[in-house]
């Protein structure tokens, strides 16, 4: 059985996250999270993607939505909203309950390693999900419309803005988190979940360092396409490929992303007539379904994974 380390960010990251989770014992799997969407919001330090993945892989994170809690309330915000404040960014109550404590938490001097871990333990969850990094790293998202950060971007304007160049403030400076680089040391297999290569694994790949360790890891290397058919699931993926000057939006674009990086590529089964040119890039393609659309989902595509990380 093979020590995984899986990238991850978003709904798509976390859904694959959590059926390596159910095949994998916790000492195999450590979940690396994009922290460039964390912002600040009435006051309080948010990280969508980490709790994301903590509350899927807690059994938490609302169905409909695949952020937030289940069964949430938002009388909090509704009385933020009468006292005038800004509720764009939409935390119930439960949510907020998480963003007080983890603000708490990093007020007192911990890092974000450190509150994540703890706050994985009081969700139950075993598996380790740490962040990128525990420096302040922030996409601010260049645009036709002016520069927004990413929140602004995605959930405010709802991707709507032509995006002309992506910037990861921070990135010179940062460093790996202690948990990350550990984690590289002793896996023997790279998963790159079904995020947005642009928005939620480039973050993670631009941290100095971080692209030639993970590169340098002795086994499967094996990315999940986010791209099936020529669209993405959900978000901005499919047309950030057109505005970043990426080419085409498909898992051959995918492929060129991860070219140096990645050993194999999972495609989706409609994308089949696609693998010769993934091929011609040097990286084996692996055809599987990729959608993810219930648990049972999710399992199976991980299993399929992980069967090449074991193989090769």
């Amino acid at each position: 059985m093979p020590d995984v380390l899986a990238l991850a960010g978003g709904v798509g990251g976390a859904k694959l996250a959590f059926g390596l989770a159910s095949l994998l014992p916790p000492d195999r799997l450590t979940v690396v999270v994009n922290t460039g969407d964390d912002d600040a919001f009435h006051g309080l330090h948010v990280s969508p993607d980490i709790d994301t993945v903590v509350y899927t892989l807690a059994g938490k994170a609302n169905r409909e939505t695949g952020w937030g809690r289940q069964q949430d309330t938002f009388a909090a915000l509704d009385a933020l909203s009468e006292l005038g404040a800004e509720t764009w960014f939409r935390l119930g109550d439960r949510d907020l309950a998480l963003h007080i404590r983890r603000t708490q938490l990093l007020r007192e001097g911990h890092t974000l390693s450190e509150v994540t871990r703890d706050v994985c333990q009081r969700f139950g969850v075993e598996h380790a999900i740490v962040p990128m990094s525990d420096n302040a790293i922030r996409t601010v998202v260049e645009t036709d419309q002016g520069v927004m950060s990413f929140q602004e971007y995605f959930v405010l304007h709802h991707s709507e803005p032509r995006v002309r160049r992506l910037v990861f403030k921070g990135i010179e400076r940062a460093t790996p988190s202690p948990w990350f680089e550990m984690a590289w040391q002793r896996a023997d297999a790279l998963v790159i979940c079904p995020s947005n290569p642009f928005l939620s694994v480039d973050p993670i790949l631009s941290i100095p360092g971080a692209r030639n360790a993970l590169a340098s890891i002795n086994g499967v290397r094996i990315a999940v396409s986010p791209i099936i058919g020529g669209k993405a699931v959900r978000g901005p993926a499919a047309k950030l490929f057109e505005q970043l000057g990426g080419g085409p939006a498909d898992c051959v674009g995918v492929a060129r992303r991860y070219a140096g990086l990645c050993t194999h590529l999972v495609i989706d089964r409609v994308d089949q007539a696609l693998a010769p040119q993934i091929a011609a890039l040097g990286i084996k393609p692996v055809v599987e379904n990729t959608l993810m659309q219930t648990d049972d989902d999710r399992i199976e595509l991980a299993r399929a994974v992980l069967a090449v990380c074991e193989t090769g």
